[in-house]
């Protein structure tokens, strides 16, 4: 995705009439515009000139997202840049607004309503007074004229925008109090004093003054909340380190941190950030890495283990080989995550997307109307220009543009901190609907580093087992052979000199020692390779590894010529937190499947020691895309993984998640990266996303339900019944604030995570075909009552219902399972 900045933008009509300018070009196969950031992101084959050309031919400007940045500024971004200065711009117009608006307000209004004294000039000169308020009403226009000018250059492009609105509405006032006042000094010539007086009353130069100073003052406040929304990535920018101490024919020297190139060696001391990615030649440290993964505790390093950018030595000296710089480092990919994620739409925009297209030419219709119908129906032209110019001033299209991209900016914002990074928004918002989440087994479940448990000599004592053991194992890369050959060199096992080694693919090892074979692998290819193995051992080797495969433990039988020298039992061991993170996964209503390649006892043992609600076993690495494919006909399927094998079922699942230790591939095939490599990390992916989902159907309704009401009472509907109506400038005010609104409340995500876990209870009702007699009943009571979650099931045969009481979320996936395992048929759940 190539990423542009847009200029011009004052509204949700604005980013419309971008994305759909863009959208036509050949080429393009998808364009967002974020009318947050004022930014573009293009996919497709189109060259930056036709993007350009296409946004200026709209009426706005661009430029591609960079190109306009010196180097030695490469880790800023524009768009931050921007925010933060049209803040300051907007202040320094709001400033200059409100000193004149009060001037102008004490001569239209004070002297009216609260009697403060005039000059005698103005007191008895109603030509005089009105010409003041003229003036001073024009230098107010004049300090907000990009209003009118690009609400003017709007409508002449084709395009109106919320600006056009606010120009209209304050150009109306402006534009019919000077014909008031023109009127009024006709009545001076013919000497009608009293009709002069009278024409004060139809001045509105204090409303079209007050109109801008309200609407500035809503912008103000958008644009400082806006850079609230970006906090979280401002933060990330101020992380990136600026030099680096690089090691030069053995003295070190001070350079900027674009001179570091890959390969350099580098030193940092204790106290000092890494700079960039890179591995540890010399020495060892405490790495502190909570910038990177949201993880409080330092992180061990010694000689070859790699270290990132932006994370602090807290300890030790190092001496280090850059291995990734510039945008290649972990920093600046998490950097380009989050801004790609904020910069692309979530499904639930397109609403808001479609009806900010139409909104303010439909809005200018209506206040056409209005004015019409009031003038049809015998009010003043003053009554009639009032209600038009409310309806322009009360339409909020930013509201709308704002609703979603907000809160996605926030979410992302939110999880960056928590080491989560979701790379689109489309990932933000499927993240949460979720309904089944499958988990692969090794690396996620368990650590991914199996150990050994059991040692079981038969012909050679423990010790020359171990040794055997290392010898076979030591040229595999095997996870099972690393514990072998960790436990070899924790004993002080030395091993010995073999020939002919061959790793059979997935069966296991074989090599010649002394001119003997030796063998090494699971039971079914020893029985294979040297049948009579086995028949010959002492002891029951059937029930031993019966036993240990109960447990979860991998049995590992090594063979010398036809001598089954002894068995070894490796296991993967559970996560410290993947207990808890599944039992939470299941409270919040999720099916969770394991899915590993591990033969069934095993799979099953580890399975049920983490509690999972099913367990898929022996599927090969080709087989786990065609295991989400199934799935995916049961509901949405989150698919969590961390191997190259997984990277095919991330891409099919309808969200795919990556621990962050895992693979590279793993990684670019999953739509949402977990940096700390933690299972509970999952939960709160879930939970994030949800609640930033709510947080947008939030904004949607209030920026909907504020145009829905706003727009028909300043258009007067309930006027002849009620005489409600609305003056222009609360009309100003509210507009002003819906924006705001809108953001603040997006901000409110901010918080997820600061409050305590609310317990809801809640009642379905399942209608059951099947159930004969009392025992049915109790049957499927039984089952229900076993699902975590569930408080209490009462079960009736005769009404084949089942009222099921919950204690937090469980989906309707999960009872309908369980009743139909009890061997019933559900019809229905309420």
């Amino acid at each position: 995705m190539k990423q542009y900045n847009v200029t011009g933008m004052s509204c949700a009509a604005c980013s419309a009439r971008v994305e759909k300018a863009v959208g036509q070009l050949d080429g393009v196969t998808s364009c967002s515009v974020n009318l947050l950031t004022n930014s573009m992101g293009v996919e497709g084959d189109v060259s930056a000139e036709a993007v350009i050309k296409a946004v200026e031919n709209a009426g706005y400007g661009a430029s591609v997202k960079g190109e306009k940045r010196e180097a030695k500024k490469a880790n800023t971004v524009s768009e931050e840049e921007s925010v933060d200065r049209n803040t300051s711009i907007i202040k320094k117009r709001l400033i200059a607004s409100i000193i004149v608006l009060c001037v102008l307000m004490y001569f239209s209004m004070g002297h009216m309503m609260f009697g403060l004294p005039l000059p005698a000039l103005l007191a008895e000169n109603p030509l005089a007074l009105g010409l003041v308020q003229l003036l001073l009403s024009a230098i107010v226009l004049v300090i907000n004229q990009r209003f009118f000018i690009s609400g003017f250059l709007g409508m002449m492009h084709g395009s109106p925008n919320m600006d056009t609105l606010v120009a209209l509405g304050s150009g109306a006032s402006f534009v019919y109090s000077t014909y008031a006042l023109f009127a009024m000094s006709d009545a001076l010539m013919r000497g009608d004093v009293q009709g002069a007086f009278a024409y004060v009353h139809d001045l509105y130069f204090e409303s079209a003054a007050m109109i801008l100073t309200l609407i500035t003052v809503g912008k103000m406040l958008e644009s400082r909340a806006k850079g609230k929304t970006t906090n979280a990535l401002k933060s990330l920018l101020a992380l990136a380190p600026k030099s680096a101490t690089l090691l030069v024919d053995g003295q070190e020297v001070v350079v900027e941190i674009e001179r570091v190139q890959v390969g350099d060696e580098f030193v940092v001391r204790a106290g000092e950030h890494i700079p960039v990615d890179g591995i540890i030649l010399e020495g060892s440290a405490a790495i502190d890495e909570s910038a990177l993964t949201g993880e409080s505790m330092p992180v061990d390093k010694k000689c070859g283990d790699k270290v990132s950018a932006a994370t602090t030595n807290q300890s030790g000296y190092l001496r280090c080989k850059a291995t990734r710089v510039g945008e290649d480092t972990a920093l600046a990919q998490i950097i380009q995550m989050v801004t790609d994620a904020s910069a692309t739409k979530a499904p639930i925009a397109q609403i808001a997307d479609k009806v900010s297209g139409v909104f303010v030419p439909a809005v200018l219709l209506i206040a056409v109307v209005t004015f019409v119908v009031w003038l049809l129906v015998g009010e003043s032209l003053g009554f009639a220009i009032a209600r038009a110019i409310s309806v322009l001033v009360i339409s909020c299209p930013c509201a709308l543009g704002l609703a979603t991209p907000v809160a996605i900016m926030v979410g992302n914002g939110v999880a960056a901190r928590k080491g989560i990074l979701f790379k689109t928004a489309v990932s933000l918002e499927a993240t949460g609907k979720s309904q089944i989440i499958v988990l692969d087994k090794t690396g996620t479940i368990t650590s991914g580093k199996p150990k050994v448990t059991d040692i079981y000599p038969l012909a050679v004592s423990k010790e020359e087992l171990l040794a055997y053991a290392y010898t076979m194992e030591a040229k595999s890369n095997h996870p099972l052979a690393y514990a072998i050959i960790e436990k070899a060199k924790a004993d002080g096992i030395t091993a010995y000199a073999v020939e002919d080694y061959e790793v059979v693919a997935g069966n296991g090892i074989s090599c010649t020692y002394q001119k003997e074979l030796l063998y090494a692998g699971k039971k079914e290819w020893i029985d294979n390779v040297a049948p009579s193995a086995l028949s010959q051992a002492d002891v029951d080797v059937e029930a031993y590894i019966e036993k240990v495969s109960k447990e979860g433990k991998t049995p590992l039988l090594f063979v010398k010529g036809e001598v089954l020298l002894g068995i070894i039992a490796v296991a993967d061991v559970l996560r410290e937190d993947s207990k808890e993170a599944i039992a939470r996964l299941k409270e919040i209503g999720l099916s969770v499947v394991m899915l590993t390649g591990d033969n069934a006892i095993t799979a099953q043992a580890i399975g049920k020691e983490a509690g999972v609600d099913e367990v898929i076993a022996d599927v090969l690495p080709d087989g786990k895309e065609q295991v989400i494919r199934q799935l995916k006909e049961k509901g949405k399927v989150a698919m969590v993984g961390d191997g190259i094998n997984d990277a095919p079922a991330l891409t099919r699942a309808d969200v795919g998640i990556a621990i962050g230790a895992g693979t590279d591939v793993a990684i670019d095939a999953a739509d949402v990266v977990l940096m700390k490599s933690r299972l509970m990390d999952v939960v709160d992916a879930i939970l994030l996303s949800r609640a930033t989902l709510k947080n947008i159907k939030e904004n949607l309704f209030f920026a909907f339900i504020y145009n829905i009401i706003g727009i028909p009472l300043a258009a007067g509907v309930w006027y002849k019944l009620f005489a409600w109506k609305l003056n222009p400038m609360f009309g100003a005010a509210a507009m002003s604030l819906s924006s705001f609104c809108v953001v603040s409340n997006a901000l409110r995500l901010n918080w997820f995570g600061n409050k305590k876990k609310e317990v809801v209870k809640m009642e379905k009702t399942m209608h059951i075909e099947g159930m004969m007699c009392p025992h049915c009943s109790g049957r499927v009571q039984e089952a229900l009552s076993a699902v975590a979650g569930v408080e209490s099931a009462v079960v009736s045969h005769e009404s084949g219902t089942a009222v099921v009481t919950l204690a937090g979320e469980v989906a309707d996936a999960i009872l309908q399972k369980t009743v139909e395992d009890a061997g019933y048929k559900v019809t229905g759940i309420e």
